[in-house]
Formats: C-alpha cells, structure tokens, sequence
C-alpha cells in the first residue's frame, strides 16, 4: 500500500490535481459577509477578488478539526499510513489542528502512521512540494524517502512575490501595520520573501517594471540548477503578467518546467489582487 499524500487548499493546486492523483484535500474557510465557503471546493478566487475590489474583507478559517477527525480515523482503522503537507503554522493554525487531532487518534489507534510536516511555506511554494511528495508516493517510494524529500524541499523553497496593496496583509495581520504604510507610499512596490514561515518585507522598488526586473535577478542570486527543477509561478488575477514572466524565466534562466497556478481563495483573501509570486529551490536534493 503506497503512502497517502495529504495538502491543504493553501497550497493553491487546482482541485483537479487531488482528483487525478488520489492526494487528500483539506480546504481552509474562506468567510464572505454573512456566508462561510470551502476555498477550493464552493468558492473561487475570482469571488474574493470582485469582492476585495467592491470593499469587502473576506476572512479565512483554519481547516476543519473535524474533517480532521474523520479522515484521520478513517485512515487509521484502513491501516493506512500517510504524510499531510501542512501550511505555514505561521500563517495559520492548521498545522497546530491537525497535530493535535492526530495525537488524539493515535490514543485509540497507538499504531497510526501519519506525519504532519510544518512546510514553513505559502501558496504554489507549499504546492510544488506536494506535487514531488505525489510523484513520489506513486513510484512506490518508502515513507522515510518520501518524508526525507518533503523536509528537504520545504526547508530550501525560495518564495519571492510582491502585492498590489500591503494593507490587505496587514488587515489580516499577516504584516506590520508600519510596513504597509511605507509601502503605500510614492508607488513603492514590495519585495516580500517567507523567513522561517514569516512573510517578510526585504526590498522596495519604486514601479512594477523595476520590481519584476529584480525578481529574476534575486532568482539568479538564490537558485541553481533550474533546468533540473520545476518553478512555480502563483497569480492573484493577473495572468498575463504571470505568463510574461515566465517567458522571461524561461529565457533568462534555463528553465523548461514552469508551473502557473492561481493564487487560491484563502491565501487570497490577505494578499488581495495582483498578487504575483515566484517558487524556487536554493538547492536540490541528493
């Protein structure tokens, strides 16, 4: 019996992904003035970004601890044994859910195999993990080769983006107050990376232009080998400019596989529209 792959909607894979590789989803809520939502599953991307865009702020939910249950139980009387490619626990208490369902199940099932890996990772930075964990578990891979990959990868994802308004972080607490006013000013665009599960304001640039001129070169600073690795590029509707600049990755960088995928409701819902972010290994593994 091959390992389960478990994600959560935070890693913005399409849902047909979950279908066609047998990986488990649990979406995170997503809360639109009086209604509650399953990102991923009854509400898209484009609903958040009109609402944004009209006044609205959505709000988002961990997954739920009872789904949780459920699934774990189930897995556990099957015998089945599986890795869940958490969210960053900094940006959502997810990962501290899903522990601590777990350790509950395990009172009833001790012999129940599952590990909860923290990715420390955001969006398409957290998805490419869980793709390579999938293409893993399907070749036959064990559980400790597999879970080794998982922790290399999310230890060396290299996530750079940049956001149209930064107040839409702060409102959600997801950023400094102070650094999203700085930014708002003189049309200063940030540069944000993720430092230990944290996102991280490290450059502004005065224009887009300037700023995604920048993305590719703190790229070639921080990758290597990207002709042998999979890039990930996330957008929060804006998909031309997604598809410019992976025509300027592939040009500039050597790179064949690049992968677009939308920025998901959830993670939308606090970086708001216009969002564009960048997903690459520092180092490969052995």
């Amino acid at each position: 019996m091959s390992v389960k792959i478990l994600a959560d909607s935070a890693c913005d894979l399409p849902l047909n992904f979950y279908e066609e590789n047998g990986v488990t989803l649990f979406p995170l809520g997503v809360h639109l003035g009086e209604q509650e939502y399953e990102d991923l599953l009854t509400i898209d991307p484009s609903t958040v970004y009109k609402a944004i865009r009209s006044g609205e702020m959505p709000k988002t939910s961990q997954a739920s601890p009872l789904k949780f249950e459920q699934y774990f139980k189930e897995m556990a009387k099957n015998k089945e044994e599986g890795i869940y490619i958490a969210f960053s626990s900094e940006l959502s208490g997810t990962y501290q859910t899903a522990v601590m369902i777990r350790n509950q199940v395990k009172e009833e099932y001790p012999d129940f195999n599952l590990s909860i890996i923290d990715s420390k990772c955001a969006s398409l930075g957290c998805g490419l993990v869980v793709m390579e964990a999938q293409k893993l578990a399907a070749s036959g891979a064990s559980f400790a080769e597999i879970e080794r990959d998982i922790k290399f990868r999310c230890e060396h994802m290299e996530h750079l983006f940049t956001v149209d308004d930064l107040n839409h972080l702060a409102k959600g607490g997801r950023l400094s107050r102070a650094s999203a006013f700085m930014g708002g000013l003189l049309n200063i665009k940030p540069l944000l990376n993720m430092e230990d599960g944290k996102l991280i304001p490290i450059e502004k640039h005065r224009g887009q232009k300037k700023l995604l001129r920048r993305i590719i070169e703190v790229m070639k600073e921080r990758g290597q080998h990207f002709d042998k690795q999979t890039i990930g590029i996330s957008h929060a509707d804006c998909l031309d400019l997604a598809f410019d600049m992976k025509e300027q990755i592939k040009a500039e960088l050597n790179v064949e596989d690049i992968v677009i995928t939308d920025i998901g409701a959830a993670v939308g819902s606090h970086t708001g529209p216009g969002t564009i972010a960048f997903f690459f290994l520092n180092e490969l593994p052995a």
